[in-house]
Order: structure tokens, then sequence, then C-alpha cells
């Protein structure tokens, strides 16, 4: 019996957990629904939740059918049409929830999609393709070109949406796959350093100690002179824009970033969402207040709890063991997908599967951090429990790409 299910299934451990989190996520969302003053408009989407799900449970078993090298030969036209979605969705997209005056989603009829998701998995695949071609690791920035003009495309195409949340999920899918394919840290590292400055520019004593320890790190690191011109240059480059930029974003875009680091400056603004999420994790205590009894929830103070702060609504019903069942469980699903991606011996399949489980990593990390004010607010959904249909049909087709792989090419 086991052998069969294995056989089914590559990695049956992974897909239980994930059809685990996915239920409590349906059992959540109808919670969220619950109000003392009953929303028409969030009482019932569980069920069109629990329908994506079933849609979802069948993409999954056509996925799993298909072999992985047909994967990587339509990495190409598929990575094209979501770059060809990417800009349709800028001129006849709609914004949903509390991205109203954004364009994300491209309506079709009753249902609307999200081409950034669907965008994530061709970049990965795409990734895979390319990175899996190489014949030793990379030694130099200039030799990254490819994997960096492949994930910046959507990347900026999402941007001018504007999503600042997806934008950064393709950051982590760009660094994951660079280290599975063997890239130096100290590359990668050269590679990101002009956020580095970006971020440390706003303090010239850290910033001048920073370009100072950068150029030391060059030294000894033996960088060919014009690659470490490049990258000094890039630094202060980014040093020098990082006030104009400030001062160019809009009052709003201000106020998300100076919440994250005092969400008390804007207790009726920008700061609401994070002070009324951590009242309502810090209200559940050990054991929660039971299910569909958040009190926070209840009277309407949890802002998005169905969608971004939903993470919240575990904390306040289930309380401490319920948030930490939850993210064991995340922590499973992640440990099956890195034991997946260093069995396989395919290049192409085990930098797409470590290449999900970066897409994967960085949204947990980012929407439960800024559901306790840890981590910017950036209205990323957490995955197989925030509601949304196009997101979780997209996490659904990953993996079923991951267990396809582990069912073709390795015993797990």
């Amino acid at each position: 019996m086991i052998r069969r299910i294995q056989l089914a299934f590559g990695d049956p451990v992974l897909v239980g957990t994930v059809m685990l989190l996915t239920a409590i996520g349906v059992a959540m969302i109808y919670s969220a629904g619950q109000l003392d003053v009953p929303d028409p408009g969030v009482i019932h989407i569980w069920r069109m939740q629990l329908l994506w799900w079933l849609v979802c449970c069948l993409a999954l078993v056509v996925v799993m059918r298909i072999q992985v090298r047909w994967f990587e030969w339509a990495s190409v036209p598929l990575y094209g049409l979501t770059i060809l979605l990417l800009v349709a969705v800028l001129f006849i997209g709609e914004g949903h929830g509390t991205a109203k005056g954004t364009r994300q989603w491209i309506p079709l009829g009753p249902v609307s999609f999200q081409p950034s998701q669907f965008a994530n998995l061709a970049t990965v695949l795409l990734l895979g393709r390319v990175m899996g071609a190489w014949r030793e690791a990379p030694t130099s920035l200039f030799q990254l070109w490819k994997p960096v003009v492949i994930v910046a495309a959507p990347m900026l195409l999402v941007l001018a949406e504007p999503d600042l949340g997806v934008a950064i999920i393709f950051g982590a899918i760009l660094l994951a796959t660079l280290y599975w394919a063997g890239t130096p840290l100290g590359v990668i590292f050269l590679l990101i350093s002009p956020i580095v400055a970006l971020i440390l520019a706003f303090q010239g004593w850290i910033f001048s100690a920073y370009m100072v320890g950068l150029i030391i790190f060059l030294y000894l690191y033996k960088t060919y002179l014009l690659e470490a011109s490049l990258v000094v240059f890039a630094n202060l480059a980014a040093g020098t824009i990082a006030v104009p930029l400030w001062n160019h974003l809009k009052p709003y875009q201000k106020a998300r970033l100076t919440v994250f680091l005092d969400p008390t400056s804007d207790p009726r603004g920008s700061g609401y969402h994070v002070i009324q999420s951590r009242v309502a994790i810090g209200s559940g205590g050990l054991f929660g207040k039971g299910y569909t009894q958040g009190t926070q929830k209840r009277l309407a103070f949890l802002p998005e709890q169905h969608t971004d702060f939903i993470f919240a609504v575990i904390g306040e019903e289930f309380g401490y063991i319920g948030t930490m069942f939850v993210l064991t469980l995340f922590g499973m699903v992640l440990w099956r997908l890195a034991r997946i991606a260093e069995r396989v011996p395919d290049p192409f399949a085990g930098i797409v599967v470590f290449g999900i489980f970066g897409a994967w990593f960085a949204h947990v990390v980012e929407n439960i951090g800024m559901t306790v004010g840890v981590t910017p607010v950036t209205g990323i959904p957490l995955p197989f429990i925030s509601y949304g249909g196009s997101f979780l049909l997209a996490t659904y087709l990953a993996l079923g790409i991951a267990e396809r792989i582990a069912t073709e090419q390795g015993k797990i």
C-alpha cells in the first residue's frame, strides 16, 4: 500500500502536508467570515476557496503526469506567455481589496486571475533551463547576466503594477536558484550589494564604513578590476539616489515603510493593520480563544483577515500552540522540497525545485513577518492558507512539478 502511494506521489509526505495546510486555510477563511455584523462579501468566500481547491487537485493530477523534460522544453514559451500577460495587465488589469488602486488581476467573466503568480513559476522553469546547462559554477558577475535579465523583466513589470510583495518573490527566486546552481556566496553578495547600499545610505557614517568594507572585500576576493569598478560605482550610485528616491515616494508609500519601524507613528492610518494584528495574535495566549471566537476578528478590527492577515486569525483563535503547529507544517513542506532538490541527479530538476523552495520560503517569511511587524506590509499572501484562487492554483502547479520530479528522478 505504501509502495503504491509512493508510486502515485513522488513524496507523499509533501502532498499530505500541503493538503493539511489547505484544509486549515479553508477552515480559517470560513472563520474569517464569521463576524458579529455579517459581511456579505466574505461570509461565503470559503465555498469559492473550496471550489478552487478541487480545481487545484485536478491540476495537480494532470501536471504530475507530464514528463520533466516537457517542462524544460516548454519553459521558454511559458515565460514568453507570462511576460505578455504582465504587459497586458498594465492596460486591462484591475485591483481588488486593499489593492484597488493597482492593476494586478485580469478579469475573465465572473473570475479574475493574477498573472504575476504564474510568472513566478515560469521564471523558475526558465532559470532551471539556463542554469542547468552550466558546466561549471560562475565565478564573476558578468556570467550572471542571463539569470539577472530573466528575473529583471517580470520583476520590473510587476513593480509597474505596482506590487512590491510579488516583486520581492522574484528576487528570492533568483538568489535561491543561483545558490543551488553553485554560485559562490561572494558573487551573490556582490550582486545584491547595491541594495544593501541603498538601505544603509540614510546613515552617512554607516554607509561610509560599508563602502570601506566593500572595497576591502573586493581586494581580498581578488575580483577583476573592471568588475570591482562596476560594483563600487553601482553601490555609490545606489547610495546617491537613496534620499532623492525616498523624497519621490508617495505619502502612503513612505508611511508603509515608517510604520514598519514604528507602527505607533500612524496608529489610525498605515500602522493600524500591524497594531491590530499584533493585538489579535497576543490576545490568543497559549491556547487561543477558540475556533470562530476571535474577538478582534468578530468585531472586524482585524483588516484583510481572510487574505493578508489570516495568520493573525490563527494566532487569536488557536494561540501559540496553533501558530507553532502551522509553522511546523510549513517547515515540513520546505524540508521536503530541499530533500527532493538534494536527491535528484538532474541539474534542471534540482534548480527548479529549489526555486520553488525559495518562492514559498519568501512568502511564508514575509507574510508572517508583516503580521507581527518584523517585515513591511506588502500584501503578500500566505501559501495554501490565504484566500485567493489564482495564487492557490499557482502553488499547486508548482507542487505538481516538484512531485513529478520526485517521482521520475529520485527516490525520496
